[in-house]
């Protein structure tokens, strides 16, 4: 047993490998995917919630809605060929032989926004370091502090040749024998 009673590696840090559904999801273009992931999410909540269901197991790639979510995206079909989805003409169908699971692919799908949750908040944050990035004159400016620093540094201490000087007795400190207590009279 590990420390703490763990089995060895249980709480690593390393990242599992991704399977096939996960690489899948991942692929989509991050401007598109929150919609694209929504409307897949719909799609496979549907099949999970009414297997047997034949309006559910067609996915009509002419619709308006569903062109623009998932027909025109990158990437968008084959992640649903992925879960088990075949294309047939202008559809997609999921056989009846081919049964969506909660915990793959809903749960894959949720894992799969939360990660282009977190890409989008860090894509804004490049772009707003980007938009931070300082003009050639403020560049200079900062080039120049950081010369007139290291010459600072070079110079070494202000104080350097000075030598403290003694001050007077000190602070008024008044003293048990000044006021002649606890001392012996040898009497």
């Amino acid at each position: 047993m590990g420390y703490g009673g763990y089995a060895p590696g249980a709480n690593s840090r390393m990242a599992d490998a991704l399977t096939p559904l996960q690489e899948a999801l991942r692929s989509l273009p991050l401007a598109e995917a929150a919609e694209t992931l929504a409307l897949i999410d719909k799609l496979t909540r549907n099949v999970v919630r009414n297997p047997g269901e034949a309006k559910f197991r067609r996915i009509n790639l002419t619709n308006d809605k569903i062109k623009k979510a998932i027909a025109d995206v990158p990437n968008a079909i084959n992640v649903l060929t992925e879960m088990g989805w075949q294309q047939e003409d202008d559809s997609l169908v999921l056989p009846a032989t081919v049964r969506l699971a909660h915990e793959v692919h809903v749960v894959g799908i949720i894992d799969a926004q939360d990660y282009y949750k977190t890409e989008a908040e860090k894509e804004k944050v490049r772009q707003t370091r980007a938009s931070k990035a300082v003009d050639a004159d403020t560049e200079k400016l900062r080039q120049q502090i950081e010369a007139d620093r290291k010459e600072k540094a070079a110079d070494g201490p202000v104080t350097k040749g000075s030598v403290p000087q003694k001050m007077g007795g000190g602070p008024n400190v008044m003293r048990a024998s000044d006021l002649g207590i606890g001392q012996s009279s040898g009497g």
